[in-house]
């Protein structure tokens, strides 16, 4: 039997991983500036992870939601006090996907309405109504496409406004930063009109942060820069080190049904297991911080480099497509968008200089390093980057 063949994949094997660094089955060292699509927040194999993990499976590996497992209850309390929700529930499934799909599914359980209004550059998921969602047509079959979903432009109120007018919006949905759709940050101003306008209409507001949370940008969740507090929450990738899981923060206006939602594998021992240690090293490392110092001083030195090569060229010279032409993000979630094309930028940063990156399309790096990240890594990255150039 050969692999389903869906993936465009690098000659690199990983076999060991250490805080921010891969070794392949060559022996060779590289630099992880992607962490595995944002999922490796504390660090590969941090020992306290490790330990963890490890002691749990000589325990209890998995039993189903039909009993009580603590481990979900001590998990809750962690993400409560680490968010600022101590009041909101906390629904545990296996993916991002997952998390958007339970949330969709629950905000039309609350309204009674079936439209959702979504945002052009979305990317939530590849199931079912996550990619109903997902402003992508090349995946999304024609089995996805019976949904009913409005895209609009992001921070473009007024056609929120409209849309909302109409009354029949069962959720808002969108990212706390747009990953996929190449870093683009919503406005402050328009996340707290955003909330002020689906509150008002009585639609549920859902802030997908799979990958914008954790952390990540240098607060729990991203929205949290505009001080915002949406009805629904989902996040995935950074939450433990690599295991699959999924999260649904709920508001307490929500009244949970008995088999409304379900899962077989969400919230097992080995996932809480997993999870709890992430939570613990995250507020014992100070991450969030470290997340944000380090994410502020790597777009200062891309910046840096980025009026260099100003300054290298005339007036009358035409723009490089190595040309740096903008730098964006929050945190350790930043995209370095180009004049043209970054494949082969990219592959000759893995390939000679031994570092992983991630792209958003065609002119952008995108770079979600683990939250451990440090300056010295950065000037690291820095040096190549230039050198590359």
């Amino acid at each position: 039997m050969k692999l389903f063949d869906v993936y465009s994949l690098f000659d690199v094997t990983p076999v060991k991983g250490l805080g921010t660094r891969i070794w392949d089955d060559k022996g060779t060292e590289y630099l992880d500036l992607y962490g595995g699509h944002a999922v490796i927040s504390v660090g590969h194999c941090h020992p306290r992870y490790v330990s963890a993990v490890t002691e749990q499976l000589g325990k209890l590996g998995f039993y189903s939601n039909s009993v009580r497992n603590p481990l979900q209850e001590e998990l809750a309390e962690k993400v409560g006090e680490l968010s600022g929700y101590q009041d909101y529930s906390l629904f545990l499934c296996n993916s991002g996907a997952e998390a958007n799909e339970n949330a969709l599914k629950l905000a039309s359980f609350h309204t009674g309405e079936r439209r959702v209004l979504a945002f052009k550059g979305a990317f939530h998921g590849r199931t079912s109504g996550a990619v109903a969602v997902t402003d992508n047509p090349k995946i999304r079959s024609p089995y996805n496409s019976w949904h009913e979903v409005t895209f609009v432009n992001m921070n473009d109120i007024d056609s929120v406004r409209e849309e909302l007018s109409k009354g029949d919006i069962a959720a808002v949905i969108i990212e706390g930063i747009q990953g996929v759709g190449g870093i683009i940050i919503p406005d402050d101003g328009f996340m707290k009109e955003l909330r002020e306008a689906t509150r008002e209409a009585g639609t549920v507001l859902i802030l997908d942060e799979v990958q914008s949370g954790y952390g990540r940008t240098g607060k729990f969740f991203a929205h949290q820069w505009a001080g915002i507090e949406p009805d629904i929450i989902t996040m995935a990738k950074g939450m433990a080190g690599g295991f699959p899981i999924g999260g649904v923060l709920i508001s307490p206006e929500f009244e949970p049904v008995k088999g409304m939602l379900g899962t077989t594998f969400g919230g097992n021992h080995l996932a809480m297991a997993a999870a709890i240690a992430v939570a613990d090293i995250i507020k014992d490392e100070d991450l969030v911080s470290n997340a944000f110092e380090v994410g502020e001083y790597l777009k200062k030195r891309i910046e840096i480099l980025r009026s260099a090569q100003n300054d290298k060229k005339s007036q009358n010279d035409k723009k490089s497509q190595n040309e740096i032409k903008e730098v964006r993000g929050r945190g350790l979630m930043i995209g370095v968008e180009f004049n043209g094309p970054v494949a082969e930028i990219r592959k000759k940063l893995l390939f000679e200089k031994h570092i992983f990156t991630g792209v958003s399309g065609k002119n952008m790096i995108r770079l979600l390093a683990p939250l451990v990240l440090t300056k010295d890594d950065v000037d690291i990255f820095i040096k190549a980057l230039e050198e590359v150039l």
